[in-house]
């Protein structure tokens, strides 16, 4: 009688299956406290649930709009000052068009040392006088709504973001600089304004005045122009230099060595106006950290207040969640991006048109002056 050979099977009994799993576990990994079997108190709570946006967000659209008027407006002071100045240079020969005040606002040193004169003779300086009613619209928008100035106005900051994002688009990412680089760098920029305040802070009133009024601060516009019309080898290095850096690094000028820049930053401490995180709604995506401009921890906050924001709004517009990301005025009374557009507009209108009805927009400097001063630029030297 033959006998059928059957390959041998495990025992599957429960027994033989504990036996085998327990073999298989190491003895310091088994712990034998009941209470370490207990769920945590995290594990008891549920994911959270996205509750998706109802709205469309326009912000950036609205952002990109108002940069692109305030640039294209800079690019026409810009051309239009450049055929007044060589107007006096070729000695009349040219076509005479009227000097645009609005130029002053690249001369910030002079309408700082003009609004300390201003605040102590309660006179409004006779030259350059819109540099100081424009940084006085600039830190208004600051002290309302943050550093709005720089992320929806500024010219220089339109630019720096252009690059960035070209450097994104050719090498799909930017470099962010080690944290032990990173602090000591980001506050050179307030070691510049330090450095800019305490020389106009203490000069005396008459020191000031003999400045305002000397030939050099009469045509220093037209010695800021010339250094872009004559940009030297040290100067073209320098702005290449710039330029690469900003193409790989978000925003290199803005975030480490803009003075004016910190300056609104240390006025939009005293903002109202906040980036607010709702945890009860936010689903720690971290879409906001990585779309942050000024690569702030947003996703870890409550409210921001670092000086490094600029009201640009991409963080609100990144997150997903309904009403997890806000940015509000106190008592959580949201600032929508239409609102906070119109607010920088008017404020920049509305001292604008102040100081035009004051009659103390335009500098006023008869022909005969520039004609005398125009040619002679180069001569003219800081007091």
């Amino acid at each position: 009688m033959k006998t059928a050979l059957i390959p041998s099977q495990p025992d599957h009994t429960p027994d033989a299956g504990l036996q085998e799993r327990a073999a298989a576990v190491p003895a310091e990994s088994v712990n034998l406290d009941p209470a370490a079997a207990r769920p945590r108190p995290h594990e008891l709570r549920h994911p959270k649930k996205l509750v998706h946006r109802r709205d469309r967000d326009h912000s950036q659209q609205l952002r990109f709009g108002l940069q692109t008027v305030f640039l294209l407006l800079n690019v026409y002071i810009g051309v239009q000052f450049y055929l007044f100045v060589r107007y006096f240079e070729s000695g009349g020969g040219t076509m005479r068009v009227p000097r645009p005040a609005g130029v002053d606002g690249w001369l910030p040193i002079g309408g700082l040392m003009s609004l300390k004169y201003a605040i102590a003779t309660w006179s409004f300086p006779h030259v350059h006088p819109s540099a100081m009613f424009l940084l006085i619209a600039f830190l208004l928008m600051s002290l309302l709504f943050r550093k709005a100035f720089c992320g929806w106005l500024c010219p220089v900051g339109t630019l720096s973001e252009g690059l960035w994002k070209l450097g994104r688009r050719l090498f799909r990412m930017n470099w962010r600089l080690p944290v032990w680089a990173d602090l000591p760098l980001r506050g050179l920029k307030y070691v510049l304004l330090g450095l800019f305040l305490y020389a106009v802070g203490s000069m005396p009133v008459t020191a000031i005045r003999g400045f305002l009024e000397s030939p050099y601060f009469l045509v220093a516009d037209v010695k800021m122009l010339n250094f872009f019309r004559y940009l030297g080898t040290s100067g073209a290095i320098t702005v290449a230099i710039l330029t690469v850096l900003s193409v790989l690094t978000k925003n290199f000028w803005c975030r480490y060595l803009c003075p004016y820049g910190a300056l609104m930053g240390v006025a939009s401490w005293l903002s109202p106006a906040r980036i607010r995180r709702d945890p009860e709604k936010c689903i720690d995506c971290a879409k906001c950290r990585r779309a942050c401009p000024a690569l702030l921890p947003v996703d870890t906050l409550i409210s921001v207040r670092s000086a490094e924001c600029t009201a640009c709004m991409e963080c609100v517009a990144s997150c997903p969640a309904q009403g997890a990301l806000t940015l509000s005025m106190p008592r959580r009374r949201v600032l929508p991006a239409w609102g906070l557009a119109a607010g920088v507009a008017a404020v920049f209108l509305v001292v604008v048109i102040a100081a035009k009805l004051a009659g103390a927009w335009e500098t006023g400097m008869p022909d005969e002056v520039y004609f005398q001063l125009i040619p002679r630029v180069m001569e003219f030297v800081h007091p």
